[in-house]
């Protein structure tokens, strides 16, 4: 759906985006990872030309973005970023109206998508729609401000290190459901982020950046086993290696039969979990059930050990 083809962007004789080309499929997930100032935002924002870019192009389902008036594009693109950016002095319902409002929508549509959206997020309408962002908590606010990105239904959605100002129980529970939302609707999702653990646990694909340029592009599980560079080396940090393998393969594929005692973990879980979950219960195997609730098996914790070794 997108590609970037060679795309540069240059300040008073500074690179910020150094020669960038990466496609993106129609409904992944791509997160772009790296320090401050490794020109991951710069490379966001020329997509939806708020940075134009010096040299290179953007193409949205063949179209190229320079084509397009940059008004009219960015109605087309969803956009949320750090500190969800709501207008305080609108309400939660007229906030996620701006853009159908924009477009032209009549009035029953508008009203109707805000509720659609209120109870995707779990939001109870009723109960949400006319209160203003000072009366919301920052999770509440922040879905709210993906609530507003998701509006007018695009394909495309573009999200700024959009969790960075959540606390750590919050910010895990956001995480989690963006990817469900994202699963559900079939949302194409560019997130930058500067937080390796954020990009292994969202991405379809990874984009790592340093300096300007593109350093790797590929997969999670292929980043973690095989970094293409020292820098990406570091960041992934090189003793966590075998746990962020484990946090990419889930439970359900390690399911084996046999009881176990304790608390079950769900089989969508992660090796990681039932690691951390054996460990701390002083267990040799742990529980695994379904959605419904119905037990499966169990997973011990010697799989969960082996499957830990990188494995190339």
């Amino acid at each position: 759906m997108i590609e970037i083809e060679h795309l540069s962007k240059t300040y008073d004789g500074r690179t910020v985006v150094d020669d960038v080309s990466m496609r993106i499929a129609d409904g992944e997930l791509v997160v772009v990872v790296g320090t401050s100032g490794s020109g991951k935002t710069t490379l966001l924002r020329m997509i939806n030309r708020l940075v134009e870019p010096s040299a290179g192009k953007v193409s949205i389902d063949g179209v190229d973005c320079r084509a397009i008036a940059p008004h009219l594009l960015r109605r087309q693109i969803g956009y949320a970023i750090q500190g969800h950016g709501l207008f305080p002095h609108r309400t939660v319902s007229q906030n996620i109206a701006t853009v159908p409002g924009l477009l032209g929508w009549d009035k029953a549509k508008i009203s109707a998508r805000v509720d659609e959206l209120l109870s995707l997020f779990q939001l109870d309408p009723a109960e949400f729609r006319d209160r203003y962002p000072g009366q919301l908590s920052g999770g509440q606010q922040q879905r709210i401000g993906v609530a507003r990105a998701l509006a007018a239904a695009p394909k495309l959605l573009l999200m700024d290190e959009p969790f960075g100002a959540l606390d750590p129980i919050i910010r895990a529970r956001a995480q989690l459901d963006l990817r469900d939302i994202q699963r559900r609707l079939g949302t194409t999702i560019v997130l930058v982020t500067h937080d390796m653990n954020e990009a292994i646990l969202l991405g379809d694909r990874i984009a790592v950046m340093d300096q300007a340029r593109l350093l790797q592009y590929d997969t999670p599980r292929k980043i973690v086993v095989s970094p293409a560079t020292a820098f990406v080396g570091e960041l992934l940090g090189s003793g966590e290696r075998p746990f962020r393998l484990l946090a990419l393969q889930p439970v359900r594929d390690f399911v084996e039969p046999g009881m176990a005692e304790g608390q079950p973990i769900d089989a969508n879980s992660s090796l990681r979990d039932a690691l951390e979950e054996a460990l701390w219960s002083g267990r040799k195997a742990v529980p695994v059930r379904d959605a419904s609730g119905a037990l499966l098996g169990r997973v011990t914790l010697e799989t969960a050990i082996r499957q830990a070794a990188p494995q190339r």
